[in-house]
């Protein structure tokens, strides 16, 4: 095993509770499968540099090391769940072979293959995916299989017959940990939906998580982690806009009530736009008491807050966010920096991830390098800013925070 046990008990009940450990993707392979031809539907605004990526991700985790967060690799955790459980592998066979696109005869041989493959193997096609030509490369010696599949014999060589997830990079949106139980999300578009398989394994089959409850597991509607923050204990706030929908924000505050892991829910309409696709792409926390929030919401950003009564629940508002979240969090006010009053310099650090940051410690986060006004704004307002190069990561559409879920935090 890569790693025994997590530093520290698992789980958290904020977002800047001292950071213990944490799960990473580092990019691999996957985003090697990413061309002029299919990067929109695969949600990456261009084709990074992979190798620069990786370069990037490694300081990024030896950063976090440096600090004493133990760092969790998602590729590393999935060989692992698959290599001491065979109902993991069947998990993740299960979940890679779609039979409706693939037609019975060529899902049968390809699930017939994957069974075969060694965990380490079977780790990197479920996350970098497979081609037809590889399939039938990897087929050489296996006469058994029919390759009698019209489908097989339609598509071209170089087509997915298991699709890539290049944004297994950002590990937030797939599980979110509160109190000491995990959520495993569910993801609204096609290119992300099979990653909460791979974390769903990850958390059932890995030793290290042996034991582990859960929570939010109706999954009846979309959520995703991005949207959803730990704002004090108790207090969750989670954005409605492009991926995550009023039914799921209102399934998962009815679940989190039901299992007494939060007391107030604040449910934020935000646009829904890929600038703003997540609520933490314009707000995160950086401390106890204060967020960093792109200024041309902060005066419009407004909260609807469930409350746990003891017949049910109560909606109240939509009042101001800042207000709404202070009230829910016991607090006389959240201080909010902002990104600077120049409009332009804050929607282009708005766009490249300025207000998504990692709160490592209260008063402590990580951030975009290019982001200056931003780091600048923060650091006046006495919060520890430690940057990290993005150039190629950020071409996901992603942040610090997005690149990571915490899975262990020290409580507030």
């Amino acid at each position: 095993m890569s790693v025994d046990a997590a530093a520290g008990p698992l789980g958290a009940n904020s977002e800047v509770g001292m950071l213990r450990t944490v799960m990473l993707h580092r990019p691999g392979d996957e985003l090697r499968r990413l061309t002029p031809r299919n990067n929109d539907q695969l949600l990456f605004d261009g084709l990074p540099w992979v190798d620069r990526a990786q370069d990037e991700h490694d300081a990024f985790a030896d950063l976090l090391r440096g600090r004493g967060v133990t760092v969790l690799l998602l590729g590393e955790l999935l060989t692992e769940a698959m290599t001491v459980s065979g109902a993991a592998r069947m998990q993740g066979i299960s979940a890679a072979v779609d039979a409706r696109r693939l037609g019975r005869s060529l899902a049968e041989d390809l699930a017939q293959h994957l069974r075969g493959v060694p965990a380490a193997e079977l780790a990197q096609i479920l996350m970098a995916g497979m081609t037809f030509d590889e399939l039938l490369e990897a087929e050489t010696g296996e006469p058994q299989l029919s390759g009698a599949s019209l489908v097989r014999r339609m598509h071209h060589g170089g087509d997915f017959v298991i699709d890539p997830l290049p944004n297994l990079l950002f590990t937030r949106d797939s599980s979110f940990w509160i109190a000491d139980r995990v959520a495993i999300t569910s993801l609204a578009l096609p290119a992300r939906v099979r990653e909460t398989s791979l974390t769903d394994l990850i958390y059932a089959f890995h030793p290290m998580f042996r034991g582990v409850r859960r929570a939010y597991e109706s999954r009846t509607a979309p959520v995703e982690g991005g949207d959803v923050l730990l704002l004090a204990p108790g207090v969750v706030a989670v954005g409605v806009g492009e991926r995550t929908t009023p039914a799921g924000a209102e399934a998962l505050a009815r679940s989190l009530f039901e299992d007494g892991l939060a007391h107030s829910v604040l449910v934020v309409p935000i646009a829904q736009e890929r600038a703003s696709m997540h609520l933490d792409t314009v707000c995160t926390m950086v401390d106890t008491d204060a967020v960093v929030m792109y200024p041309a919401i902060q005066d419009t950003l407004s909260a609807f807050t469930i409350h746990r009564e003891d017949a049910g629940v109560s909606i109240r508002g939509a009042d101001p966010f800042l207000e709404a979240a202070a009230d829910a969090m016991g607090i006389g006010k959240l201080r909010l920096i902002d990104t600077g009053l120049d409009h332009v310099t804050a929607e282009r650090e708005q766009w490249d991830d300025g207000n998504n940051t990692l709160a490592i410690a209260p008063g402590v986060v990580v951030a975009y390098e290019r982001n200056v006004e931003t780091n600048a704004r923060l650091e006046a307002s006495g919060i520890e800013v430690l940057r990290i190069s993005g150039s190629e990561l950020g071409s996901g559409r992603g942040g610090p925070r997005c690149m990571s879920c915490p899975v262990s935090r020290e409580r507030l």
